[in-house]
Parts: C-alpha cells; structure tokens; sequence
C-alpha cells in the first residue's frame, strides 16, 4: 500500500526531488477553495517516490499578491480579473529548480 505524505514546506519539497532524483514530477493547479471565487491559483505537486506520494501544494501569498506564497510562480488574470496559473510558468519553474531533463507531467494529461 502506498503511503500519502505531505510536505508542508517548498525547501523540504525541493531537498526531497534533489535527494531522490526522480525521472519526472506530476502537477496540478486546483482551485484554491480559500478564495471567495474558487480561482485556479493552488499548485499541487506530486512525486511518487520511495513506495509512496510526496504532495507539495503552494497557495497565494494573498489576495492583492500576484504570485505563490512559497515558489514564487506568477499568478496572471484574465480580461474578467479573474485570478489564473498558467501550465508554462509552472513547468518553467520546475525545470529551472530540478534541471531541464526532467519530464513534467499535468495530472489532468497523464
């Protein structure tokens, strides 16, 4: 049986993807049920590792801030201001952590 392991800190997160090496990472960008509009700005990501999942999530730094409290990735809006992640900066971000030879996968893809 596969154990569910949150990771509450981005560097945890990160010094587990550097130890473990993995061949890819999975993501998916939710909506963040902390907003009044239920906007798509919650970053999920997945790594199977070591016989279970290591889940990290990132939320807004707050309302008025355009970017993730803890990465850092840009939160953009659209012509109705509402509030959005888009797939690129996320997988921009994760290769430029972990190196570009790593395969990123969108959950709702795989």
């Amino acid at each position: 049986m596969s154990d569910l392991v949150r990771v509450r800190k981005w560097e945890e997160f990160k010094q587990l993807v550097l130890s473990l090496k993995p061949e890819s990472l999975v993501y998916s960008i939710d909506q963040n049920a902390m907003s009044k509009t239920k906007e798509p700005t919650a970053l999920r990501l997945i790594l199977l590792a070591q016989g279970g999942y290591h889940i990290y999530i990132d939320f807004p730094a707050g309302e008025k801030e355009n970017k993730l409290r803890e990465t850092g990735i840009p939160i953009h809006r659209d012509k109705n201001g509402n509030r959005y992640l888009e797939d690129e900066d996320v997988i921009r971000f994760i290769k430029q952590q972990f190196g570009e030879n790593l395969r990123v996968f969108s959950f709702w893809t795989t």
